[in-house]
């Protein structure tokens, strides 16, 4: 009876099989891997701008898409080893039953030591126990090729990743040439106006500097689209999350009237809706700033970035880039390594976004669709 015990028990103590996740982590992948031909192939048509735009942001699409991938599964390359760790004596068990049994001679397995009604529910044990113990191994197996799965997708993502920064670099690089050479943009301003150029003199504070620009004169109106009814509507400037949201207090206790992003290095930065750029270039401390006006009486400040691009008094269209953030992209292990840290260990920088109306500050995240802090 204890063979059979044994193999009662460690049937029924057979835990239920999680949902894979490897396949959504390959899934991830083919997408990045389209992306980067994507990449490869933008920037030779009309509209070379907007295209080279479009791919760098499915680029980073597919980039966030393919680090929560490889993120799950680790976890669950972890789940299994703890899982088959947790099950090692049950497993153990079974199979020094299962030995002993197949040791003894075929007469001596149909006898009992009760007697022959004994010796019939052994049987009766037995023949219910095998579909279970052929389930155990079934996902016993299942489990061990989910893991050889992993492990070459992480083996494979290595070089899709360096493939894809080089694609990446080309991209970025031809983008910023083409804003160079850009001149079919509208213009509200011929040249920086003097009172800039006073103003960013004079101005100790990002606050002090976006008031000034708010009291300029302006040569023609902003874009007249309804920028008051698009809250709730508009997409981030760029593809990250949100660290502190408008009032919150950093490490020092400093509150700001605007949203933190955590991004990732030399991420594209677009503006959400059409505008005129009132400002465009460094101040202060907070490195690259881009300060937009969507529609009469609003301007929204973008601050931290790398690089921007276009030049005062450029009219834009919803979706049009205005610059890059900084830093450098990490290589492939680096981020491979980073996705399975989680925790946003690769979105190393930040975007700052505040919004004015009038001459006082108004939460942002009310006019933006993915302001979750992760």
């Amino acid at each position: 009876m204890a063979q059979e015990a044994e193999l009662s028990a460690a049937a029924r103590g057979a835990p239920p099989r999680p949902v894979t996740v490897a396949q959504d982590a390959v899934t991830a992948a083919d997408e990045l891997r389209s992306a980067i031909s994507a990449l490869r192939r933008a920037g030779t048509g009309r509209e070379q701008v907007a295209a080279l735009s479009q791919t760098i942001r499915a680029y980073e699409t597919g980039l966030a898409s393919l680090r929560g991938g490889l993120r799950k599964a680790a976890l669950r390359e972890a789940e299994i080893a703890a899982d088959l760790e947790a099950r090692r004596d049950r497993l153990s068990r079974l199979l020094g039953a299962m030995m002993t049994m197949q040791s003894s001679p075929a007469p001596l397995t149909l006898l009992h030591p009760d007697g022959p009604e004994a010796a019939v529910r052994a049987g009766m044990i037995l023949s219910d126990v095998t579909p279970a113990l052929q389930d155990e191994a079934s996902m016993l197996s299942r489990d061990l090729e989910e893991v050889a799965q992993i492990r070459a997708l992480q083996e494979g993502a290595v070089e899709l990743l360096s493939s894809g920064l080089t694609a990446a670099q080309e991209a970025r690089t031809a983008l910023s040439q083409a804003m160079q050479d850009r001149t079919d943009l509208p213009r509200r301003f011929l040249e920086d106006p003097e009172e800039l150029q006073a103003l960013l003199t004079s101005a100790d504070t990002l606050e002090a500097f976006t008031l000034g620009i708010v009291g300029m004169e302006q040569d023609i109106g902003p874009p007249m689209e309804d920028f008051a009814g698009a809250q709730g509507s508009l997409p981030l400037p760029v593809l990250g999350t949100v660290l502190r949201g408008a009032g919150q207090a950093d490490a020092a206790g400093i509150r700001r009237p605007g949203l933190l992003i955590a991004t990732r290095p030399a991420a594209l930065v677009t503006t959400p809706w059409p505008a005129t750029i009132r400002y465009r270039g460094p101040l202060l401390d907070y490195g690259n700033v881009m300060i937009l006006e969507p529609a009469e009486g609003y301007l929204l400040v973008l601050a931290g970035l790398g690089t921007v691009y276009g030049s005062t008094g450029d009219v834009l269209e919803a979706g049009a880039p205005v610059g890059l953030m900084g830093g450098a992209e990490p290589g492939g292990q680096e981020f491979l390594a980073a996705a399975q840290e989680g925790g946003g260990a690769d979105r190393t920088e930040t975007l700052y976004i505040e919004l004015r109306q009038g001459k006082k500050p108004v939460d942002p995240a009310a006019w933006f669709t993915e302001t979750k802090e992760d």
